[in-house]
C-alpha cells in the first residue's frame, strides 16, 4: 500500500442528513410496522452487516381493498412467511401480486415460492426473477392494483435491473437504491455508477414524500437531502481516487485500503466492487486507465 498521510486533507466529505435525524438504534426496528394507511413494513430476521436490520418487505394496498402487493419478500423463510401472513391478515386482505425490486437474493428469494403459496404471480424487471407465470415490468408503467397505483420506476445501478416502487401517497419503495444508513453498493460489474447517478436523479425528480428502503429504517424528514447526500457521496468518492493516483498509479486494492481505512474489513469486497465503479466511469470520461488491477490518471 502507498502511504499517502493526509492526502485528502483538501477535500471536504459531505454531510448525512441523517446524522441529526430521530432513527432507531440499529437493531431496534418493529418487527412490523404501519407506515401509512397504503403500507406496512415486516422485517426479516436476515440482520447482517450488509443487510442492516434485515430486509423490508413492504405490504401495499388501499386498506378498504381487501387486497396487498408485496415488495420484495427477502428470504424464504417460515418464521418471516408467518409474520408476513399475519400482517395480511391484520389489514383483512389477500396477496395479489409479489413486485421484486431486483434480482439479489436477500430481496427475491421466497418470490417464487411465495407466488406459489400466495396462488398469485411474481413481476420484477428480470424475467428470470418473474418465473414461467410471471410479469416482466416496464419502466414507467402504472399498474392498477390492490385499489391503488404503483408506479414503476426504473433504478439502474446498484444492479441492471434494479426497480423502485412510487405509490399513489408520493412515496418511493427504494430497495437497495437507497438505504435507512449508510450508501449503498454499486455491485459492479454488473452495476454502473453512470446509471446509478441518472436513478438518483430520476428519483429526486419524482420529488418523494418518502423514502422506504430495502434495509433500514423509512426516511420521511427531508428524502430530498438524502438524495443530495448520496450524489454527494459518490462524487466525493470519485475525488479521493483521483487524489490518490496524482500521487502514484495504485493497485485497486490499494485504493479501497486508503479510502476506506476506517470501516471495517469485512465490508471491503463490497467496497471494491463500488470502487471499480468508480475506476469504470473515470476510465470511460478519459480521466483514468486500467491496466489489469492498477489504476493511473490518464496524461
Amino acid at each position: 500500500m502507498t502511504d499517502v498521510p493526509g492526502a485528502f486533507s483538501d477535500l471536504v466529505a459531505p454531510e448525512d442528513p441523517r446524522a441529526g435525524w430521530d432513527l432507531p438504534a440499529p437493531g431496534s426496528m418493529p418487527v412490523t410496522a404501519n407506515l401509512e394507511p397504503l403500507l406496512t413494513r415486516v422485517l426479516a430476521s436476515n440482520a447482517s452487516g450488509m443487510t442492516l436490520d434485515g430486509t423490508n418487505t413492504y405490504l401495499v394496498g388501499a386498506p378498504e381493498s381487501g387486497q396487498a402487493v408485496l415488495v420484495d419478500p427477502g428470504p424464504d423463510d417460515p418464521a418471516h412467511l408467518e409474520r408476513v401472513t399475519a400482517a395480511l391478515a391484520g389489514r383483512d386482505a389477500r396477496c395479489v401480486a409479489i413486485l421484486v425490486t431486483h434480482h439479489h437474493w436477500d430481496h427475491a428469494a421466497a418470490a417464487l415460492p411465495w407466488a406459489a403459496r400466495f396462488a398469485t404471480s411474481v413481476c420484477a424487471a428480470d424475467p428470470a426473477v418473474a418465473g414461467p407465470g410471471g410479469r416482466v415490468l416496464v419502466p414507467g408503467e402504472q399498474l392498477q392494483i390492490a385499489g391503488t397505483t404503483i408506479g414503476v420506476v426504473p433504478t439502474p445501478g446498484h444492479s441492471a435491473d434494479h426497480l423502485a416502487f412510487r405509490i399513489e401517497s408520493g412515496a418511493v419503495l427504494a430497495g437497495d437504491h437507497i438505504l435507512g444508513r449508510g450508501t449503498s453498493v454499486v455491485t459492479h460489474p454488473e452495476g454502473d455508477l453512470v446509471a446509478y447517478l441518472e436513478s438518483l436523479r430520476r428519483v429526486y425528480d419524482l420529488g418523494p414524500s418518502a423514502l422506504y428502503p430495502g434495509h433500514g429504517p423509512e426516511l420521511t424528514e427531508d428524502p430530498l437531502a438524502v438524495l443530495d447526500f448520496y450524489a454527494s457521496h459518490r462524487h466525493y468518492r470519485e475525488q479521493q481516487i483521483l487524489t490518490l493516483l496524482s500521487v502514484a498509479a495504485q493497485p485497486i486494492s490499494a485504493l479501497v485500503e486508503i479510502i476506506y481505512a476506517a470501516i471495517p474489513r469485512e465490508f471491503w469486497p463490497a467496497a471494491e466492487q463500488s470502487t471499480r465503479a468508480a475506476l469504470a466511469k473515470l476510465e470511460a470520461q478519459g480521466q483514468v486507465h486500467l491496466a489489469a488491477d492498477i489504476a493511473r490518471l490518464v496524461g
